[in-house]
């Protein structure tokens, strides 16, 4: 993050602006939006300059600058051409600790302006640091159109209730839930149509039904690591949740859309390590809905798959706990389509069978006479645990040694790779300490993958290896 974004209360604060033409008008003018007393130092003012002089809706202070007028103000902005007195003005301001913005010098910028976006008392700004004006202006046009005009009066009379709902709900959880439900009620439909008596009326309802706080459970499949594959349902879940259990397969990405001030609690299981048990985050689920909570489950991949989550909303179910799922893109069709790979294809194969690297508790064993079929691609999940004793028990059960594999480690994200092999090497790609958690996809359609793979995530040369070049890889 390049710059902080925050909002400056500017009323009946001095501000300064030094230039007073065009750009100095524009500057002017959004400083008398914010109520902000406004003093000017120019040579000369433009004609619209003058209009506000003589409207008293500014003070022009003085022909020339001077150090001395940076006395009791807040921030200063500098509109004029002069380089020399622009570089004078910002180190004059750095000197007294002031905030300052040097227009069109970046450079020069304590502080810069963002896009705004109007809906007053609800203010959105946007920023490209300066970087991309063109895509901010896009960017701008595109929220304008989506947010409505009257939103400020959603928040206007929302803040006018605001001391009566605090005195009827003392717990800050019950005000949050009581918010969160009238927002997404005909409330605001209602102001937005400009009825707001009957926006008052169903406010009014709302807060005299029961109060009683219902916790939940929800689960969440997080996708297979890129932000972007993360569902619109997702992530609207993670900015209700009051707390977020999540598994060591979430990315930072997705983990940094959770709403600010949930709780966080990480409850990741790694093969070798000293991990919290199954039970013990089902435990923790039921106990934290228990109080009213709404509890997310967030999980890589999608929670159905692989992902024991029909063994936690069994146990919510089984306590008496709402609980919804939200699916996920799982692992396998995430990551197979992040390297070109097509899980089936007319000409290579009919089919996809998912297991897992993990053995099953009740000692199921995989029917292999099945798994070796060539007309059918598997993938295997945690695909680096077992694919040694896999690989053997394929080419035993008649799959051929010469059957193209594709080992993907951290697919779909910046750090995506991709190990090109043959089921008979598997021995010598693990033996070369391969990073876990990886993905293994077994079948024909693998040859696809240097015709068809687009994602780039590093060096295009350099993001595929095959056997030859593992030693090096590693």
């Amino acid at each position: 993050m390049n710059y902080l974004p925050l909002f400056l209360d500017l009323k009946s604060k001095n501000v300064l602006i030094i230039g007073a033409g065009k750009v100095g008008f524009n500057k002017i003018t959004l400083l008398l939006r914010s109520e902000a007393k406004v003093n000017v130092i120019a040579k000369e003012l433009c004609s619209d300059v003058k209009i506000l002089l003589d409207a008293n809706k500014i003070r022009w202070i003085s022909k020339k600058f001077d150090s001395s007028y940076l006395k009791k103000m807040f921030l200063v902005i500098a509109a004029t051409n002069d380089l020399k007195l622009n570089q004078h003005i910002f180190k004059s301001c750095n000197d007294r600790c002031l905030f300052v913005n040097v227009v069109d010098d970046k450079s020069k910028c304590s502080f810069i302006f963002p896009s705004i976006i109007d809906r007053n008392p609800i203010i959105t700004a946007i920023s490209s640091g300066g970087t991309s004006p063109v895509l901010l202006r896009l960017l701008r046009e595109k929220i304008e159109s989506i947010l409505p005009a009257k939103l400020g009066d959603v928040a206007t009379i929302s803040g006018q209730w605001r001391d009566i709902v605090k005195k009827r709900f003392n717990n800050l959880l019950e005000r949050r839930r009581f918010w969160e439900k009238l927002f997404q009620s005909v409330f605001v439909e209602h102001i937005l149509n400009g009825n707001k008596k009957k926006a008052t009326e169903i406010l009014n309802k709302t807060m005299n039904q029961n109060s009683i706080l219902r916790g939940e459970i929800i689960l969440v499949g997080a996708g297979p690591g890129d932000s972007g594959l993360l569902t619109l349902r997702g992530l609207q879940v993670l900015q209700q949740a009051d707390v977020v259990l999540y598994d060591a397969l979430v990315s930072q990405d997705v983990l940094d859309l959770i709403r600010r001030d949930a709780k966080r609690i990480y409850v990741g299981k790694r093969a070798g390590l000293k991990n919290i048990t199954q039970d013990e985050i089902i435990k923790l689920l039921i106990v934290l809905a228990q109080k009213g909570k709404k509890v997310v489950r967030l999980k890589g991949g999608d929670p159905f798959i692989f992902g024991r989550g029909g063994e936690e909303v069994e146990a919510a179910k089984n306590a008496g706990i709402d609980f919804q799922i939200v699916p996920g893109i799982t692992s396998a069709i995430g990551i197979a389509a992040y390297t070109g790979i097509p899980l089936t294809h007319r000409k290579y194969s009919q089919g996809v069978i998912f297991i897992t690297g993990y053995k099953c508790k009740n000692g199921l064993t995989s029917d292999f006479s099945i798994l070796c079929n060539p007309s059918y691609t598997l993938v295997v999940y945690m695909g680096t645990l077992q694919a040694i004793d896999i690989a053997k028990k394929l080419i035993s059960y008649g799959r051929l040694k010469s059957t193209p594999i594709a080992i993907i480690i951290k697919g779909t994200t910046v750090n995506q790779k991709v190990i090109i092999g043959r089921l008979d090497e598997i021995e010598k790609i693990i033996s070369c300490s391969i990073v876990t958690p990886a993905l293994l996809i077994i079948g024909e359609v693998v040859r696809l993958h240097k015709k068809l793979r687009w994602f780039y995530p590093l060096d295009s040369l350099h993001d595929t290896y095959n056997i030859s070049s593992i030693i090096k890889f590693i």
